[in-house]
């Protein structure tokens, strides 16, 4: 059997991680099994549609790097289009191919019309919660014969079509994921079918649609177990195969709760406003409820899909660990190319006053070895600006005190004065030829270590520690360094 499997969302607003994760258990489980990963598009729902929302989601898979194989896809020209040959792949654009099931349905006693007005569902409703029972339907229309049924509907009275769901029958699920679960009907109630507009429910077009795409495989959240019976039961009743399940669990925030927005960033576009790595939000997501065998973290994505496996994840909800992920991004940072990072530094740069728009293309370089320079200090790539900042105007401002008691030591005027001269007379400026005057200020003032070091970061910086200083210095450049020496000796030191 080919291995399909799908990626379903709907297009009600941002991309949430909790999904990106969905549909990287997808494409990692199709790769893994040379299977073949779809993405539906769900948006019969119109009331719930954000415009734009099919291009943000599309936009999010792409930088992600978790593309699927059939599916809506953005052309050469921006323009959208469906690849593969078990389309419309857009749910709207499927809606002829719902009906003719439904009615199957109905005519073989397995679904119903039912006519309970509004009003009566939200009394009968109000009447349970009061009561403190089971707020399902209560099967009023379901015993209707199906001519009187009909008859009503020709006579153009509103109706729904209800699954007729079996009483009291046990349905066994071999999930993926949770093992055998083993559930009963009667803590179901009669699904909506087709609801009274004539476009089919979730529950209806998602079994038509997984069906007539060949999905073998159906990997969701947890939330949707307690829709499954009804699944299973709509597949029998249709005399079609039943996929296999796999229930994920839930992303968690640290107090381990289901993580959503008002805990903070959760969608992708939140992670990738911040400059987060899609490689690495990607491996730290994957984490987040599997652990592969061994101690591995870091892995590409060819080494996730070497590895992945439904048997290594967790019943139980993982936490998403910003720490964590902190840590990993920074690990890719400080592997990624830098011209890809400086490019990724420029909208902060800008944004952050330091660079204007007319400006970037000449300070390229200058900025890449910035980005160098504190690659080992980001977490993130909007992080940038605080370390360009060291950079900026002719002015020093001490961090603490231990840096103005590292600046007030005796020795520091002279030692200053004599490193701005060896400054002056430097040839290339760069870091070597700024670590050659160093060695010629300690040979002549006669001051080494840390009382040369690090009091000559605090005078040209303001910081007791930080990125190589010879670097810092090369940087910054001579005519500035020079000035930040006379700022120093004029208003900082003793």
């Amino acid at each position: 059997m080919s291995v399909r499997v799908r990626f379903a969302p709907s297009p009600t607003g941002y991309v949430h991680i909790g999904s990106l994760r969905t549909a990287l258990y997808d494409y990692l489980y199709a790769k893994k099994h040379d299977g073949k990963y779809v993405l539906r598009i769900e948006d019969t729902d119109r009331t719930r549609l954000v415009e734009d929302a099919l291009d943000n989601l599309m936009e999010a898979v792409d930088w992600a790097g978790v593309m699927h194989d059939e599916g809506p896809v953005k052309n050469e020209s921006g323009e959208m289009v469906q690849l593969g040959e078990k389309g419309p792949y857009i749910q709207s654009e499927r809606l002829h191919i719902y009906r003719p099931y439904v009615d199957q349905l109905v005519e073989a006693g397995h679904a119903y019309y039912c006519f309970c007005s509004k009003d009566r569902l939200d009394a009968l409703r109000e009447e349970n919660k009061a009561k403190g029972i089971f707020s399902g339907y209560d099967g009023h229309c379901r015993d209707l014969p199906l001519e009187d049924a009909k008859k009503r509907v020709e006579a153009g009275e509103s109706y729904v079509v209800r699954l007729k769901l079996p009483t009291d029958k046990e349905i066994v699920i071999d999930d993926m994921v949770r093992g055998r679960v083993v559930m009963n009907t009667n803590d179901s109630d009669d699904q909506v079918l087709l609801k009274a507009d004539g476009f089919p429910t979730y529950h209806m077009a998602v079994i038509v649609d997984d069906h007539l795409m060949g999905i073998t495989h159906i990997i969701r959240g947890e939330e949707w177990l307690p829709s499954t019976p009804k699944h299973i039961v709509l597949y029998e009743m249709l005399g079609w195969e039943i996929p296999k399940y796999a229930h994920l669990p839930n992303i968690l925030n640290s107090e381990k709760k289901k993580l959503s927005k008002r805990h903070g960033d959760v969608s992708v576009a939140d992670f990738r406003k911040k400059g987060y790595l899609p490689e690495a939000l990607v491996n730290f997501l994957a984490l987040v409820g599997w652990s592969p065998e061994g101690d591995q973290e870091i892995m590409s994505m060819d080494e996730m899909i070497e590895k992945f496996s439904f048997d290594r994840v967790s019943k139980s909800g993982g936490v998403f660990d910003v720490q964590k992920l902190n840590w990993m991004n920074n690990h890719y940072i400080k592997e990624a190319d830098l011209d890809r990072l400086t490019e990724m530094a420029v909208p902060y740069a800008v944004e952050s006053g330091y660079l204007t728009e007319d400006a970037v293309e000449g300070h390229k370089e200058w900025l890449g070895r910035i980005v160098d320079l504190s690659r080992e200090y980001l977490e993130y790539m909007a992080q940038i600006p605080k370390h360009i900042e060291l950079f900026i105007g002719e002015e020093v401002k001490l961090e603490d005190d231990q840096a103005k008691e590292m600046v007030e030591m005796e020795h520091v005027p002279a030692m200053l004065e004599v490193l701005k001269a060896q400054l002056d007379a430097a040839e290339d400026f760069d870091a070597a030829s700024v670590k050659k005057a160093f060695k010629a200020t300690q040979k002549e003032s006669g001051v080494k270590g840390k009382n040369l070091f690090m009091c000559t970061r605090v005078a040209l910086t303001g910081q007791v520690h930080g990125p190589d200083l010879m670097e810092i210095i090369s940087i910054l450049g001579r005519e500035t360094a020079k000035k930040r020496v006379d700022f120093t000796l004029q208003n900082l030191c003793k």
